[in-house]
């Protein structure tokens, strides 16, 4: 997600085609090609300039709705319902070939297998987000610095914090707590509950944390852990464009 301001300029975009199969987009003010996994101008009078990051979930809408109970949904335009991605577009897109491939049988890697990519503290770092999902808590680091990824209670979503507790030398270790099985079927009604219990713990202060990385008891209480940004990508694209990321191996 990017801020459409820059020096000065509110852009209005539309797509204008695909660039190795990543989102390319024209803004009518001036005409400049924009990379949409970038965010940087790549061609016109803005060639080298930058759109403004905005941090972001991907969220199921079951557990957005039970975090933002009063938030907004952006509704579709009667008119144009037709030109809108269908329910299966992901599974579809799963059968369509790729112009880049990157694939590594070894890792398990095929140009659209789904990623979690990083892209911090002067380093990329990719996730399999199958593994992410089956492992829960994955305890890692992006560079030198130590992060953790931690599934929510839809076994869907997908937040990364990094593994540091204000006033707590070193990274420490930390463990899943909530009772998985419990969500299947992740409803709404249990969603609701379950949005701020706590998921997991943490060993330094045994304080106990929900799944917006803030403690909700023990030594720690109230505060909460920096997140991280996280892109899910297919790989070929995340490759691409992050030609030398790491990729996290199950220990």
């Amino acid at each position: 997600m990017w801020r459409r301001e820059t020096g000065g300029l509110v852009l209005t975009f539309h797509l204008a085609g695909i660039n190795n199969q990543n989102f390319l987009m024209r803004d009518d003010q001036t005409g400049s090609y924009w990379q949409q996994i970038t965010g940087a101008a790549i061609s016109g009078p803005l060639k080298g300039r930058r759109l403004t990051f905005v941090p972001s979930d991907e969220l199921s809408f079951a557990l957005w709705s039970a975090e933002e109970p009063g938030g907004t949904v952006l509704k579709d335009v009667a008119k144009y319902a037709s030109d809108y991605a269908p329910k299966n577009w992901e599974k579809d897109m799963q059968k369509e070939p790729t112009v880049l491939s990157f694939a590594d049988p070894a890792r398990g890697l095929k140009p659209r297998t789904l990623m979690l990519g990083i892209q911090a503290f002067g380093a990329s770092r990719a996730f399999l987000y199958d593994e992410v999902v089956r492992e829960k808590l994955v305890l890692d680091s992006v560079g030198t610095e130590p992060v953790l990824l931690l599934v929510g209670p839809d076994q869907q979503s997908v937040r990364a914090f990094r593994d540091r507790i204000p006033g707590v030398s070193g990274a420490p270790a930390f463990y899943r707590t909530l009772d998985d099985k419990s969500s299947q079927p992740a409803n709404a009604t249990w969603l609701r509950q379950a949005a701020f219990a706590p998921i997991m713990i943490d060993e330094a202060t045994q304080s106990q944390w929900d799944f917006q990385g803030c403690a909700v008891s023990g030594k720690a209480k109230g505060v909460c852990l920096k997140q991280v940004q996280v892109l899910k990508d297919y790989w070929f694209d995340w490759r691409n464009y992050h030609p030398h990321t790491t990729v996290y191996v199950h220990r």
